[in-house]
């Protein structure tokens, strides 16, 4: 596979709050986790009147963290990425204290049904902004820009969000430096997903902040990384159909035939949504709706 120039080497303390740019803070929440790396890290963008990106968990320590972390300040804003439980329980409650409104871009548009593989932190199922937000919509405080940009494919209704002035993006679950991210249908969607890692690289950000990790600091190479990424994984789906492997199952037993098998229910996942892209782009068929006991085959040569 394509080498991705991971980075996982962070300095953080949690509930410390580290100074990252001028108009940039960070509070990291204790909740470590195959999902969230050593965390979720919190976003305070300005000084004053101040917005907030991804408040987190309600966890009594992070709470307290973040009362401190904001102590003489007003939250006027409090933006939400995706609606995942380490990003949005903690974002009403934190705009309920300061008299804020809670930012994000809707529910998902595709429920999540329960008892699917869990592929993620799990879903925050009562969550619903207080403002509907839309792409390219802005936002602005003392010294600070915002815009929001719609970015499905982890998520339907994940956003991330640039701060102008600094020419930087906060980047949710959409690109991380420690790990590629989870695509899992239904809600999840590799074609969105790949149409905006390309327009996330063309915008030339000079900085990403995801929500878990340390910053990608070479954006548009490290993009580029994770798109020829998928791009390989797409010709070793197509090099099994080819060789005969006609069932996800057939091809996770061989593509992934070097990890625990308990993990190959998630791997079934990920290589499900590279087929729903691909039978949707024409490259493979399959009777009805692509899904995981589906039978794929390669088009007929004209």
């Amino acid at each position: 596979m394509t080498s991705i120039p991971f980075v996982r080497e962070f300095e953080f303390e949690y509930g410390r709050c580290d100074q990252l740019s001028p108009l940039v803070r960070r509070v990291v929440a204790n909740n470590p986790g195959p999902f969230t790396y050593t965390g979720t890290g919190v976003y305070i963008i300005g000084r004053g009147e101040v917005a907030v990106i991804d408040p987190g968990p309600v966890i009594e320590d992070h709470v307290a963290a973040l009362e401190a972390a904001l102590e003489g300040e007003r939250v006027t804003h409090v933006f939400v990425t995706h609606h995942h439980l380490d990003h949005s329980p903690m974002a009403h409650p934190l705009a309920q204290k300061h008299g804020a409104k809670v930012y994000g871009y809707g529910p998902q548009s595709v429920a999540p049904a329960g008892g699917e593989v869990r592929l993620e932190a799990g879903d925050d199922v009562g969550f619903k902004p207080d403002v509907e937000i839309r792409d390219g919509d802005t936002f602005s405080g003392p010294g600070w820009t915002v815009e929001a940009l719609h970015t499905p494919g982890h998520t339907s209704n994940h956003v991330c969000y640039a701060l102008k002035e600094e020419n930087t993006l906060f980047a949710g679950d959409h690109v991380m430096a420690w790990s590629t991210s989870v695509i899992s249908p239904p809600d999840g969607h590799m074609g969105d997903y790949l149409r905006e890692l390309a327009r996330i690289r063309d915008r030339d950000f000079d900085l990403l902040w995801p929500t878990h990790g340390p910053a990608v600091r070479e954006p548009r190479a490290f993009i580029q990384a994770y798109i020829d990424h998928r791009m390989e994984r797409e010709r070793q789906i197509l090099e099994q159909l080819n060789n005969g492997q006609d069932t996800i199952r057939d091809m996770v037993a061989v593509m992934y035939a070097d990890i625990d098998k308990r993990l190959h229910p998630a791997a079934a996942h990920s290589v499900l949504s590279h087929m729903i892209h691909l039978v949707e782009t024409g490259r493979a068929h399959c009777d009805g709706e692509p899904g995981l006991q589906s039978v794929f085959r390669l088009p007929q040569p004209a």
